[in-house]
């Protein structure tokens, strides 16, 4: 998935949640609009490879809705985010040393949270789910791409790259501000397996020959202004 492609997501769940919340019910509803930015922490959390948490970036938008007389409100979240990791790799097979090659991978999300009020707006527990689009992995040194993963004898860096594209996550974290700016600290576990696709590929997976299963961990932290 390229940027443009990411950035039409996006725009397209937009229009769909302003659709929806335009339709109030008997309740007084207060909608907001949030618009943000941050930074990440991921990996992917395996059994197959020694991997390393890699920074990235994170921009976000939100769409809320706001019952004053419940204990919480809803929002639609939208986010696209650059991450990156590394995994042990060595330059030849019989390398005695080894390196981390760095992947980078591009993530459009769209989540459903239901924050709890703990101190009115000014502070909630967030916490729902999250459906993600993402690319290919990405590696960052093209020079690298016949790296040897470690623990395998044949296994290349570059035939690493083409995991599960639609992934199911979960999120939880917590909000803290005032009306018009909060900040954010969310983590995200990658509920589904997002290495599976690696599993019908016809890859060299000597002398491991284990099924490919990988979950992704992320941490952002976002501050966001909100109209």
């Amino acid at each position: 998935m390229n940027f443009k492609q990411l950035i039409l997501l996006v725009a397209f769940s937009i229009g769909f949640v302003t659709q929806l919340f335009s339709q109030h019910g008997r309740y007084n509803i207060y909608n907001g609009f949030g618009i943000g930015g941050g930074v990440t922490q991921f990996n992917v959390l395996t059994d197959n490879f020694e991997t390393q948490q890699g920074n990235g970036w994170v921009g976000t938008m939100s769409a809320t809705v706001d019952i004053p007389h419940k204990w919480h409100t809803v929002s639609y979240l939208l986010q696209l985010s650059e991450n990156s990791f590394g995994v042990s790799s060595r330059a030849l097979p019989s390398a005695t040393t080894s390196e981390m090659v760095e992947y980078k991978l591009m993530t459009a999300q769209v989540a459903f949270l239901i924050h709890a009020k703990i101190v009115k707006n000014n502070f909630t527990i967030d916490v729902g789910p999250m459906l993600q689009y993402n690319g290919k992995l990405d590696l960052k040194d093209k020079s690298k791409e016949n790296y040897f993963i470690d623990g395998y004898s044949a296994l290349q860096a570059k035939e690493i790259v083409d995991i599960s594209k639609f992934n199911v996550n979960g999120a939880i974290g917590a909000t803290a501000g005032f009306d018009h700016f909060k900040l954010r600290v969310q983590y995200i576990y990658g509920v589904t397996n997002m290495l599976k696709k690696l599993n019908d590929q016809d890859l060299n997976t000597d002398p491991s020959n284990k099924s490919f299963k990988g979950n992704q961990s992320m941490l952002t932290f976002s501050a966001i202004a909100y109209f």
